[in-house]
């Protein structure tokens, strides 16, 4: 496993690049997940192939084991891509991807939301912030 370590506030986050967090297919699924485990959805919009942002974000938050803990234990994850190859995606997940950018009115990217399992927002955060605030961000929404 490669990784190398990264101080965020005061304390070590191990990257390891073979991280996998457990992404649903769908937002349906999410919403029903987060309902049958008690947890949060985090809805990540990305443009996974041109958003320059968004790579950083995935790399030094997604790519963490301190944010593997974190999802395991809290929350729902779901991705929605708009990548400028269309051919990444497939047609229904291209179509669901577009109606949740409308529904939550996403106009740039990275964008984090955090629903309830009943899909009401209960929290986001748009553009890019420094990576280590994004854990009380997600903390102080999950645990309210």
């Amino acid at each position: 496993m490669d990784s190398t370590e990264v101080a965020i506030d005061s304390t070590k986050v191990k990257k390891v690049d073979a991280i996998k967090l457990n992404w649903v297919p769908n937002y349906k699924e999410a919403l029903k997940r987060a309902k049958k485990e008690k947890k949060a959805v985090l809805i990540y919009f990305t443009g996974s192939d041109w958003c320059e942002p968004c790579k950083v974000l995935d790399r030094d938050l997604f790519h963490t084991e301190k944010f593997k803990t974190l999802s395991d234990n809290d929350l729902v994850l779901l991705e929605v891509d708009s990548p400028r190859r269309q051919d990444l995606l497939s047609q229904d997940k291209i179509s669901e991807n577009l109606y949740l950018k409308r529904k939550f009115k996403i106009k740039s990217f990275p964008a984090l939301i955090i629903l309830n399992y009943r899909g009401r927002k209960i929290a986001e955060k748009r553009g890019y912030i420094l990576t280590e605030y994004y854990y009380p961000f997600i903390q102080s929404a999950i645990y309210k």
